[in-house]
């Protein structure tokens, strides 16, 4: 048994913190903003590697998530569905190059004024349940989550513990330096639930990749894709570009009842980190995937703390 501090209580902290207790070591979680005001806590959250990288290994920690999602979707207190929806295509493109971590993916060749597209059924996490499982399944398991601000990543002799996990998210820009970890600015409009079952995305549409999630009692629409952009509050004018999407996506939004709005900040990097330094395990970058590789790297950091 190892004593680990996690530093960080969005998704990836979270589900790191739970194996590594499954593993049978001592896990404390810190952070400076406790789950729900995360940017896990923004997230449509439906599976899909967006702004991951390398190919294979996301493929690879996606393919492990996707099957941790569909089990815990069999518990709706874990706030996972399982959703059916349909990828469009403005032009023809291979296959996506994670489609091997997809057991259903098939084509779509009947949408009119698209060239094509894909079909599959993927793992939706409705963030604000899924948030709040992950942090009573950590509680049940021994572990501790404190909420704390901190200037610099903490040292192992410091601290007390053997191993610390870096699960900042952007934080990491300011805990280790990180030159190459950016803010990619998303923004979304959640309105109510109007009988929608299905998720839709269409990442070549003018204006911006538009996605429609719907969950039990809402529906979560975007988006944006705003490279070094910082600004947390919504902006209204791309409020209403983001609904004239979605109802161009799917007719039946129109005139749906606006219920909130929010912004989160994906932690982008060239490729996702997960990497032993000396007594530091880095897990983080995982641009707009967090929901989508948080067991799979989850598995690896357990790998890497022995």
């Amino acid at each position: 048994m190892r004593a680990v501090l996690v530093v960080g209580a969005g998704v990836v902290g979270l589900t790191c913190a739970i194996r590594l207790l499954e593993a049978g070591h001592r896990v404390d979680v810190v952070a400076a903003d406790p789950p729900p005001a995360t940017t896990s806590a923004v997230a449509a959250a439906l599976w899909y590697p967006y702004r991951a990288l390398p190919q294979d290994r996301v493929t690879a920690w996606s393919a492990t998530t996707y099957g941790v999602l569909a089990d815990l979707a069999q518990d709706p207190a874990t706030g996972v569905a399982m959703r059916s929806g349909t990828e469009l295509l403005r032009t023809r493109q291979p296959d996506p190059w994670w489609a091997d971590a997809v057991p259903d993916l098939t084509h779509v060749t009947d949408v009119p004024g698209y060239a094509g597209g894909w079909r599959f059924t993927a793992p939706v996490a409705e963030m604000g349940t899924h948030l709040r499982w992950l942090a009573a399944r950590l509680e049940q398991l021994g572990g501790t989550l404190t909420r704390a601000y901190l200037d610099r990543l903490p040292e192992s002799e410091d601290e007390g513990v053997d191993v610390v996990v870096n699960a900042s998210g952007l934080g990491a820009e300011r805990l280790v330096a990180d030159p190459t970890l950016s803010p990619v600015r998303g923004q979304v409009v959640v309105v109510e639930q109007v009988g929608l079952e299905q998720w839709w995305l269409d990442p070549g549409a003018p204006g911006g990749p538009t996605y429609v999630v719907p969950r039990r009692d809402d529906i979560v629409l975007g988006g944006t894709d705003q490279p070094g952009e910082r600004d947390r509050e919504p902006d209204p004018a791309t409020a209403e570009n983001i609904l004239a999407r979605a109802a161009a996506l799917v007719p039946a939004l129109a005139g749906a009842r606006v219920l909130r709005h929010a912004v989160g900040l994906r932690p982008v990097r060239p490729q996702v980190r997960v990497e032993r330094v000396g007594d530091v395990i880095h897990c983080y970058g995982h641009g707009g995937a967090g929901v989508t590789l948080s067991w799979g790297c989850a598995a690896e950091v357990v790998e890497l703390a022995g």
